[in-house]
Protein backbone atom coordinates (compact mmCIF):
# COMPACT_ATOMS: atom_id res chain seq x y z
CA UNK A 1 0.00 0.00 0.00
CA UNK A 2 2.55 2.49 0.71
CA UNK A 3 3.94 2.11 -2.43
CA UNK A 4 0.98 3.88 -3.90
CA UNK A 5 1.50 7.22 -2.44
CA UNK A 6 4.42 8.14 -3.82
CA UNK A 7 3.33 7.31 -7.78
CA UNK A 8 0.62 9.39 -6.99
CA UNK A 9 2.88 12.17 -5.90
CA UNK A 10 5.20 11.72 -8.51
CA UNK A 11 2.66 11.83 -10.99
CA UNK A 12 0.75 15.42 -9.37
CA UNK A 13 4.40 16.60 -9.84
CA UNK A 14 4.51 15.96 -13.56
CA UNK A 15 1.23 17.17 -14.51
CA UNK A 16 2.14 20.69 -12.17
CA UNK A 17 5.34 20.73 -14.12
CA UNK A 18 3.22 19.90 -17.50
CA UNK A 19 0.18 22.58 -16.90
CA UNK A 20 3.31 25.19 -15.71
CA UNK A 21 5.31 24.77 -18.70
CA UNK A 22 2.08 25.05 -21.06
CA UNK A 23 1.20 28.28 -19.49
CA UNK A 24 4.56 29.39 -20.17
CA UNK A 25 4.84 28.48 -23.43
CA UNK A 26 0.99 30.00 -24.46
CA UNK A 27 2.75 33.22 -22.95
CA UNK A 28 5.57 33.60 -24.96
CA UNK A 29 3.62 32.77 -28.11
CA UNK A 30 1.59 35.33 -27.20
CA UNK A 31 4.64 37.90 -26.61
CA UNK A 32 5.89 36.61 -30.00
CA UNK A 33 3.15 37.11 -31.73
CA UNK A 34 2.37 40.22 -30.36
CA UNK A 35 5.96 41.50 -31.46
CA UNK A 36 6.12 40.74 -34.81
CA UNK A 37 2.71 42.25 -35.25
CA UNK A 38 4.20 45.80 -34.59
CA UNK A 39 6.85 45.08 -36.87
CA UNK A 40 4.97 45.69 -40.08
CA UNK A 41 6.66 48.33 -41.71
CA UNK A 42 10.48 49.29 -42.30
CA UNK A 43 12.17 52.66 -43.34
CA UNK A 44 14.64 54.84 -46.00
CA UNK A 45 16.68 57.49 -44.16
CA UNK A 46 20.29 58.54 -45.39
CA UNK A 47 22.57 61.84 -46.39
CA UNK A 48 21.81 64.63 -48.83
CA UNK A 49 21.89 67.84 -49.25
CA UNK A 50 20.25 70.41 -46.72
CA UNK A 51 16.89 71.94 -47.63
CA UNK A 52 16.42 69.80 -50.38
CA UNK A 53 13.30 67.24 -50.28
CA UNK A 54 13.79 63.40 -50.46
CA UNK A 55 10.68 61.95 -52.17
CA UNK A 56 10.13 57.78 -51.35
CA UNK A 57 7.14 56.19 -53.52
CA UNK A 58 6.55 52.66 -53.95
CA UNK A 59 6.90 50.92 -57.29
CA UNK A 60 4.01 48.63 -56.92
CA UNK A 61 1.32 51.16 -55.67
CA UNK A 62 2.77 54.46 -56.55
CA UNK A 63 1.86 55.74 -52.78
CA UNK A 64 4.58 57.39 -50.43
CA UNK A 65 5.47 60.57 -48.94
CA UNK A 66 7.97 63.67 -49.41
CA UNK A 67 10.09 64.13 -46.54
CA UNK A 68 12.61 67.47 -46.30
CA UNK A 69 16.14 67.12 -45.30
CA UNK A 70 17.36 68.77 -42.08
CA UNK A 71 20.18 71.11 -41.58
CA UNK A 72 22.41 68.44 -41.03
CA UNK A 73 21.86 66.62 -44.53
CA UNK A 74 19.65 63.96 -42.95
CA UNK A 75 16.33 62.48 -43.94
CA UNK A 76 13.84 59.49 -42.43
CA UNK A 77 11.00 58.37 -44.22
CA UNK A 78 9.04 55.44 -41.39
CA UNK A 79 6.29 53.39 -41.60
CA UNK A 80 6.73 52.06 -45.30
CA UNK A 81 5.27 48.81 -45.81
CA UNK A 82 7.25 45.99 -47.33
CA UNK A 83 7.83 46.50 -51.13
CA UNK A 84 10.67 48.46 -53.41
CA UNK A 85 10.52 52.01 -54.11
CA UNK A 86 11.91 54.56 -56.14
CA UNK A 87 14.05 57.43 -53.61
CA UNK A 88 14.19 60.46 -55.67
CA UNK A 89 16.10 63.88 -54.17
CA UNK A 90 13.92 67.02 -55.54
CA UNK A 91 15.11 70.53 -55.42
CA UNK A 92 12.41 73.50 -55.43
CA UNK A 93 9.88 69.86 -56.37
CA UNK A 94 12.42 69.21 -59.50
CA UNK A 95 14.09 65.45 -59.29
CA UNK A 96 17.95 65.91 -59.00
CA UNK A 97 18.82 62.43 -58.66
CA UNK A 98 17.03 58.79 -57.82
CA UNK A 99 17.81 55.38 -57.14
CA UNK A 100 15.32 52.80 -58.22
CA UNK A 101 14.23 49.63 -56.50
CA UNK A 102 15.34 50.39 -53.03
CA UNK A 103 13.82 46.92 -51.38
CA UNK A 104 12.09 48.10 -48.10
CA UNK A 105 11.68 44.93 -45.85
CA UNK A 106 9.76 44.61 -42.23
CA UNK A 107 11.72 46.00 -39.08
CA UNK A 108 14.68 46.92 -41.18
CA UNK A 109 16.20 50.46 -42.63
CA UNK A 110 17.65 51.37 -45.74
CA UNK A 111 20.42 53.73 -46.01
CA UNK A 112 19.87 55.81 -49.31
CA UNK A 113 22.31 58.46 -49.81
CA UNK A 114 22.60 60.88 -52.08
CA UNK A 115 26.09 63.04 -52.23
CA UNK A 116 26.43 66.27 -53.74
CA UNK A 117 29.43 65.26 -55.55
CA UNK A 118 28.07 62.54 -57.36
CA UNK A 119 24.70 64.73 -58.43
CA UNK A 120 26.65 67.81 -58.89
CA UNK A 121 23.38 69.69 -57.09
CA UNK A 122 25.53 72.66 -56.75
CA UNK A 123 25.37 72.96 -60.68
CA UNK A 124 21.60 72.43 -61.03
CA UNK A 125 21.24 75.12 -58.24
CA UNK A 126 23.59 77.92 -60.12
CA UNK A 127 21.57 76.74 -63.00
CA UNK A 128 18.11 78.05 -62.26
Amino acid sequence: MNTIFPIRSFSRRIARGLAVAGVMGAFAVAGISTASAQATAGSIFGKAPAGYSVSVRSDLTGVGRTVTVDSKGRYFAHELPNGTYTVTLKQSGEAIAKHLNVPVTVGRGVEVDFQCGEIKCDEVANAK
